[in-house]
């Protein structure tokens, strides 16, 4: 059996958030992963609230949070099942998104490539690309540009 058979599929992992970029993450992801019979995981933390108050309003925060988490990565699920017919391997762990995601990356050994999108704006790359961009990880990191077009996605991807 040849190496390249033995060897499961590359698994390209998106992390969902609120950003105008994350779309195009998700939209290259999946495309990359339909064209070279990949799978994708999506990751969105449930982060945690600034403040902690009383043991109940901090359960109720963490409950909101989850549900948050839960309710964007199911409508990104739906895009990269939509596009592609994969169903995504979803991924909520608590705590802060960049903590959240090293952890996610020492554990899963399977993905193979972090995908990120720039931001397209004057603020800059985004935090996602400053850290993971140029820290060094176990990983390749794909960095698409923020403000690509779905056309010039899917002739990247």
């Amino acid at each position: 059996m040849s190496s390249a058979a033995s060897r499961s599929p590359r698994k390209f992992l998106v992390v969902i958030d609120k950003t105008p970029e994350c779309r195009v993450a998700l939209r290259f992801a999946t495309r990359r992963a339909q064209h070279t019979n990949g799978r994708v995981t999506l990751m969105c933390a449930a982060t945690p609230p600034d403040f902690q108050q009383w043991r109940g309003v901090e359960e109720i925060m963490r409950d909101e949070a989850h549900a948050e988490a839960e309710a964007m990565l199911h409508e990104a699920a739906k895009v990269v099942n939509d596009l592609s017919g994969i169903l995504p391997e979803l991924v909520i762990p608590y705590g802060l998104t960049t903590e959240c995601l090293a952890a996610l990356l020492k554990e899963d050994k399977d993905i193979s490539i972090l995908v990120l999108a720039s931001g397209a704006g004057k603020e800059g790359p985004g935090p996602m690309v400053s850290m993971f961009g140029t820290a060094v990880q176990a990983i390749p990191v794909t960095i698409v540009p923020g403000n690509f077009t779905d056309d010039q996605i899917d002739a990247l991807a």
